[in-house]
């Protein structure tokens, strides 16, 4: 018994024994692995390192128990490397084959020397490229390795970042290794001055100050998803992203305005993957969001306690909430919020910035 996709097929047909069975891998899976079960040894062929994002992963993972013998070869990110001489020991290695952009992202952000990404039909070497332009990453050098392995048409090219990103097409499959040119600017701490503002209104924005002490409050290294409700200029969004780039990050505003200062402040300080929601959050579905386990409320219109119950009905376990409060009566609203769900008010600043007016920094969990 033998098996593999249709391409592996063509490649071995003629060396198969006589007599020999074949189970194309196609979707659905649960077909393919009921069909192994028929058998008590079965040959898989698989292209390049089969354990490197590839088939005997998903073999483990249905059938943990497996006796598995592995006879790898490269795979196409180390062919590449190999085609241009390169040195690929500290490779950060990212797949977009049927992924989002997260893991990528976090890459960029983080500003990773060398990035190898496996692609697919849609994440191609044309759009991974336009992403990192529109975000403000220029300083990489890209490399893409086209049917590597195959000798008629093999082809590596070298596309130093244009203003206007990569032009051709290129045919699949394919991947790509993205080299550090220089470093990009990553700020700790964003002048309010910097961003693009509501109406110019700079009083619309948390003041840097105490957007980190906020961000510090919520203890976001170790937290997976955050939500910023009332994003306003997206501020605390944007420096959250920064600094914790492995962050799902979550962004709920009201004002349709919102959008489009989401839109610029990413792209200025290059963190893409903010998901921006415009709306009321109130009678936003919520159900298929990544649940938070750290939420930042940057307004409520007044309505903080109905806030504070949506996200206590949604949020892990451990959660935290931070609330900066510009007067005593949205500070025992948030309290009375609080209490009323069952969580405690762990930790609060009193802070003043300036000649502003004073803040209270309110931490529940």
């Amino acid at each position: 018994m033998f098996s593999g996709g249709k391409r592996h097929y063509e490649i071995v047909a003629d060396m198969l024994p006589c007599g020999a069975e074949w189970i194309d891998i196609t979707v659905p899976l649960s077909g393919v692995f009921m069909k192994y079960e028929r058998y008590d040894d079965v040959v898989i062929f698989a292209s390049g390192d089969p354990l490197f994002y590839g088939f005997a992963n998903t073999v483990l993972r249905e059938c943990p128990d497996v006796e598995m013998k592995v006879y790898p070869s490269f795979n196409s990110l180390q062919m590449l490397a190999h085609r241009l001489n390169m040195p690929y020991h500290d490779m950060h290695v990212v797949s977009l084959t049927g992924r989002p952009w997260d893991k990528f992202d976090e890459a960029l952000i983080n500003g990773e020397n060398l990035i190898g990404c496996l692609t697919d039909k849609k994440k191609t070497p044309q759009t991974i490229m336009q992403r990192m332009l529109d975000y403000g990453y220029n300083n990489y050098t890209m490399y893409i390795g086209e049917n590597l392995g195959n000798e008629e048409c093999e082809r590596v090219t070298e596309a130093p970042q244009p203003p206007k990103g990569v032009c051709r097409e290129f045919s699949y499959p394919n991947c790509v290794i993205l080299k550090k040119t220089k470093d990009r600017p990553r700020p700790f701490g964003i002048p309010e001055t910097d961003f693009h503002l509501l109406n110019g209104r700079a009083k619309m924005i948390t003041k840097m100050p105490i957007r980190l002490l906020s961000l510090s409050m919520l203890g976001l290294h170790d937290k997976k998803s955050f939500w910023d409700v009332g994003f306003c200029t997206g501020s605390v969004s944007i420096e959250a992203r920064l600094q914790f780039p492995h962050l799902s990050v979550t962004s709920f505003e009201i004002r349709e305005e919102g959008r489009e200062l989401m839109d610029m402040n990413a792209k200025k300080f290059g963190t893409p993957g903010i998901n921006s929601l415009i709306g009321d959050f109130l009678e936003m579905d919520v159900s298929e969001l990544p649940k938070p386990d750290a939420v930042f409320i940057g307004g409520h219109g007044g309505k903080l306690k109905e806030f504070v119950k949506k996200i206590h009905d949604v949020m892990l376990p451990d959660g935290v909430i931070v609330f900066n409060s510009v007067s005593e009566e949205s500070k025992l609203m948030f309290e009375e919020g609080i209490a009323a769900v069952g969580m405690s008010i762990t930790q609060q600043t009193h802070i003043t910035i300036d000649n502003h007016n004073p803040i209270y920094i309110l931490k529940a969990q």
